[in-house]
């Protein structure tokens, strides 16, 4: 079981670098037929329709969701595992690297408070593994 969820946490995170990388949003294309519009991936509890002025507050609510799920999912399966610390390192590395690559990608634009929620995403998920680590050391 735990082989099959380490496939599915590998898949995701190539998604993740094909969503991001894409030039323009592919989920908009897939989803409405329209590369132009971004769907909004994660459920927003705060702003549901978004409206016009909050959009960009929606996104970093969006990018750091998908970030902590997705690393406290890889986290949480090599917790035990020698190659943890790698993979906190990697997910930090993709974080910032992912957004830094939108510079050159065409329809795609880097932005410091998206970098700024990948990396708080990730933070936040390492630091919960580490709490729970030092509250049930065994």
């Amino acid at each position: 079981m735990i082989k099959i969820l380490k496939i599915i946490f590998h898949i995701s995170v190539l998604f993740l670098i094909v969503i991001s990388l894409w030039p323009g949003s592919l989920l908009g294309m897939l989803l409405y037929g329209n590369p132009n519009l971004q769907p909004n991936l994660a459920f927003n509890p705060f702003f549901t329709p978004v409206p016009e002025h909050l959009y960009t507050i929606a996104s970093l609510f969006n990018h750091f969701i998908i970030y902590f799920f997705i690393s406290m999912f890889g986290l949480c399966l090599y917790l035990r595992n020698r190659n943890f610390q790698k993979l906190a390192y990697g997910l930090f590395f993709l974080s910032i690297f992912l957004e830094v690559l939108q510079f050159i990608v065409p329809k795609r634009a880097f932005e410091i408070l998206d970098l700024s929620a990948n990396f708080a995403g990730v933070l936040l998920a390492y630091f919960a593994i580490k709490i729970y680590l030092f509250f049930n050391k065994s």
